[in-house]
């Protein structure tokens, strides 16, 4: 078993999909995909792809750590009590554990994470 995994931006297998919750969901009808590509560390360490359409949702992070790095669209993050910050693709960011605030998809989103819980 290798220990380098190549992240493919753009996979050719099925994602698993889903909506927003309805006590998440703010605005709009946004969709998403999740390609998870690997799990480390008995599943607390996940890598992969992700991808949402527009629309407005709470962000709750939990015990959750997340590194983000966006492959293409437009998001805006507003932590609870903050100003927005507005990321485009190319741009990295990370969700610490105890994150609040609200995700808005500006323009179709496609990410690859890294998170650790």
């Amino acid at each position: 078993m290798s220990l380098l995994k190549t992240i493919d931006p753009n996979p050719s297998f099925e994602p698993k999909q889903r909506i927003a919750e309805p006590d998440r969901l703010i605005a709009g009808s946004p969709a998403f995909k999740t390609w998870l590509q690997d799990t480390a560390k008995d599943g607390t360490v996940n890598t992969g792809v992700f991808e949402a359409t527009p629309g407005e949702t709470h962000s709750i992070k939990g015990e959750t750590f997340e590194f983000c790095h966006l492959v293409h669209g437009v998001i805006e993050l507003t932590e609870k009590g903050k100003e927005p910050v507005i990321y485009r693709a190319g741009d990295s960011f990370v969700m610490k554990p105890g994150y609040i605030g609200v995700w808005k998809t500006i323009e179709t989103v496609r990410k690859i994470f890294v998170t650790v819980t």
